[in-house]
């Protein structure tokens, strides 16, 4: 069966995961995250992204990206991939794919569901257990949002900005903010979209996107999937 065109939409975020084959490490040492970190900066300059948050796992990656036009997530993880499996191979004097297959991803509505997958995205490194708070887990955007640290890969995204007008207002908001209790089904929302290459938003954001794409998007609410036997009844 042939593989569905994934959904791009240029001026919205997506939210990218990319795993290491099997599961494996694509990060082994601090110098290899930083070096990942210097080819992101070039390649989403070089496409025209825009980066507002990630998190760096030991065996994969966390990316809230906009594109600029249709294909610059395509080039960018593509490029991404030459210049930092290209070290990797070199460096460990291996062979063969880094990355599992294709990248997953999602788009995301702006207004309902950016700041939930920043908190998604920045919560990993917690939900996995390395971590007891985010702050403590420097190979993500958490800082920058959190505590006003520079970041050359990141731009402030328009909700959070929304915060406060001064930058300690929106930090102290921030912080609030991602520790408190996360809404019933949305982890599983924004997991499940992501896996399936969907679309994570209400279902007015669902239309928007079907005009754009001028084809059908079956909208899904928010909670968690039925067991077989709820969907029989």
């Amino acid at each position: 069966m042939p593989r569905q065109p994934r959904l791009v939409v240029a001026g919205y975020p997506h939210h990218l995961i990319i795993r290491g084959n099997n599961r494996s490490a694509i990060f082994y040492t601090e110098k290899d995250r930083h070096l990942f970190i210097d080819c992101l900066f070039d390649v989403k300059e070089d496409t025209g992204c825009l980066l507002y948050s990630y998190c760096l796992m030991t065996n994969h990656v966390h990316l809230l990206a906009e594109p600029g036009r249709k294909d610059g997530i395509k080039r960018m993880i593509q490029s991404l991939g030459r210049r930092y499996v290209g070290y990797i191979n070199s460096t460990y004097k291996r062979t063969g794919t880094l990355w599992e297959g294709r990248y997953k991803s999602s788009v995301v509505s702006k207004e309902s569901y950016l700041l939930a997958c920043c908190r998604y995205i920045e919560l990993n490194p917690v939900r996995a257990k390395i971590v007891k708070d985010s702050s403590q887990y420097p190979s993500s955007s958490y800082s920058f949002r959190a505590e006003g640290k520079p970041n050359k890969l990141l731009t402030e995204d328009p909700v959070y900005r929304a915060f406060g007008n001064r930058p300690s207002e929106r930090q102290r908001l921030y912080q609030k903010w991602i520790k408190e209790a996360i809404p019933d089904g949305e982890w599983s929302t924004i997991r499940r979209m992501t896996q399936r290459g969907g679309l994570i938003g209400d279902q007015n954001f669902f239309n928007r996107i079907s005009n754009i794409l001028s084809r059908d998007i079956i909208f899904r609410s928010r909670g968690r999937p039925r067991k077989d036997s709820e969907k029989q009844l």
